[in-house]
């Protein structure tokens, strides 16, 4: 059994003074006022569009990323519309042909040894199992049957930045399950660095 941290990966090259530009141009659509962009008009425009709740506009353009966590938290992350999803399949994978299985570590069992060997020794006992399981010939999608939660697995995710901001509006909140908040967090503060404006009303509570 391996064990690994969550991380996550942007498909693409993300422009995001591109993708700023793109929306402005959508926008004015509306007013047919193209006339009026100048350098930095783009981020008024946008910034004051989201301000008055009108974000239509920025379901114009989508960011697709990559992400590797465990199967317990991406069951939260597919309930959110609109959205695709393409996931690694527990049916078709075999997880036997390496002779064990990756997990995600829970951070929170770091400092608390008991705990953290009480959830070792089920991953073994939940890997033991599924490799006895193809061993007796049940198939992938039979054997997955024992897989734990904490199953390491990737889901590549493409939303809209509207379906973004509402994304990282429940799931950095406190409220959030802390494997998710492990992940959206350091997504969301990319996602700031990377795509002006319209990220940076979304604040983290500590």
């Amino acid at each position: 059994m391996e064990a690994i941290k969550p991380f996550f990966i942007f498909e693409d090259q993300v422009d995001g003074e591109k993708i700023l530009a793109n929306l402005e141009r959508y926008a004015r659509t509306c007013y047919k006022s193209e006339d009026k962009i100048r350098p930095g008009s783009a981020a008024t425009l946008i910034k004051g569009l989201i301000k008055n709740g009108h974000e239509s506009v920025i379901e114009h353009e989508k960011i697709t990323v990559r992400v590797v966590c465990d199967r317990g938290i991406t069951h939260e992350i597919v309930r959110h519309r609109i959205a695709s999803y393409s996931q690694e399949s527990t049916r078709y994978c075999d997880y036997n042909k390496s002779g064990s299985i990756v997990v995600i570590e829970p951070f929170f069992f770091q400092d608390k040894p008991e705990q953290r060997q009480v959830w070792q020794e089920a991953m073994m006992a939940c890997e033991q199992a599924y490799n006895k399981l193809r061993e007796l010939g049940a198939s992938p999608q039979e054997a997955r049957t024992v897989l734990p939660n904490s199953l390491k697995t990737e889901i590549v995710i493409t939303y809209n930045l509207r379906a973004w901001r509402h994304f990282f509006k429940l799931r950095t909140s406190k409220a959030s399950h802390p494997q998710m908040r492990e992940i959206a967090v350091p997504l969301l503060r990319e996602m700031q660095k990377k795509v002006p404006v319209i990220f940076d009303d979304i604040v983290v509570e500590d």
